[in-house]
């Protein structure tokens, strides 16, 4: 049996033991997990190849688990973002600034080096008869046609404010037989390849994607105009990183990003090479999704 005074010994090495071993376990507790997701901007086999890729890539550069979170719309993947539900996006140039203004702190981080200067093509179906212009297309007043998903970029809100200036006064919708969103790049071509729509407004890297996989019937639908360059796609990330994963995890972030050569992670996105950019670049999205009553 112990003693007063053996007791009161045993008792302050089980404490002394307990200290020691405290701090070692705080230093191995687990990291959560990098979740990032992406706006659904084309078919969902392009997106988990394209996506699957940048996780395994991140995790090897940032030393921390990283999981992609698809989603199923534009405004889910801005939900997930402002809900915490994910630290990292890849927005488009409006979904982006959508985040950001809900997300005080985030910042966009990279871009594709072709988002700085991105376009908008419109597309036709042949049975329109409509040919290739430099001047906005005015002959497609009256015509079907689908815009993307309701918050694309290149899809919807710059298009809209091309057709707004070319028709002064006029919505789409006054301008246009019938007005339809196709949901995503992938699907507008399609529908305006098939009849259903007779116009559409498409994201221009997709076409080109698209064409090179042969999913564009170049005798059934064509380019007819080309949109003056605009900012658009980027990696968004939320401002409370650097106290989750360390300071300085933002800049490792657009680092890693920015470091990207292999051209099995880039082709799927349609980019060269991913640059730096601020959230000041998408500044002229602000104003225009506030002259067409898109953005509050």
């Amino acid at each position: 049996m112990l003693g007063s005074g053996r007791l009161g010994r045993f008792a302050l090495g089980c404490l002394a033991a307990l200290a020691a071993i405290a701090p070692a376990q705080a230093q191995t507790k687990p990291v959560p997990p990098l979740v990032f997701t992406g706006i659904p901007d084309q078919d969902e086999s392009r997106l988990v190849e394209r996506f699957g890729k940048v996780a395994s890539y991140l995790e090897s550069k940032l030393g921390v688990p990283v999981r992609y979170l698809p989603v199923k719309s534009y405004p889910a993947a801005v939900t997930a973002f402002t809900n915490g539900q994910v630290q990292l996006a890849w927005f488009g140039g409006f979904t982006g600034v959508q985040a950001r203004k809900a997300v005080p702190g985030a910042q966009a981080i990279a871009q594709g080096a072709e988002d700085a200067a991105f376009k908008t093509y419109l597309i036709a179906n042949s049975a329109t008869g409509l040919k290739p212009e430099t001047a906005f297309p005015k002959a497609i007043a009256e015509k079907t046609f689908t815009f993307g998903a309701r918050a694309s970029t290149s899809g919807r809100l710059m298009p809209e404010y091309f057709i707004r200036q070319a028709f002064p006064g006029k919505s789409p919708e006054q301008v246009f037989s019938r007005v339809g969103f196709s949901g995503d790049h992938s699907r507008t071509i399609q529908l305006v390849q098939s009849g259903a729509f007779a116009v559409g407004a498409v994201d221009y890297s997709v076409w080109d994607l698209d064409t090179k996989a042969g999913k564009v019937d170049p005798k059934a639908v064509s380019v007819i105009w080309e949109s003056p360059p605009f900012p658009d796609y980027q990696w968004t990330v939320r401002g409370d990183v650097d106290q989750t994963y360390g300071p300085g995890f933002t800049d490792k972030l657009r680092a890693a990003l920015t470091g990207i050569t292999d051209p099995a992670i880039l082709e799927p996105f349609g980019r060269s090479k991913f640059i730096p950019v601020t959230n000041a670049a998408y500044e002229p999205l602000v104003e225009v999704g506030r002259s067409t009553g898109l953005l509050d």
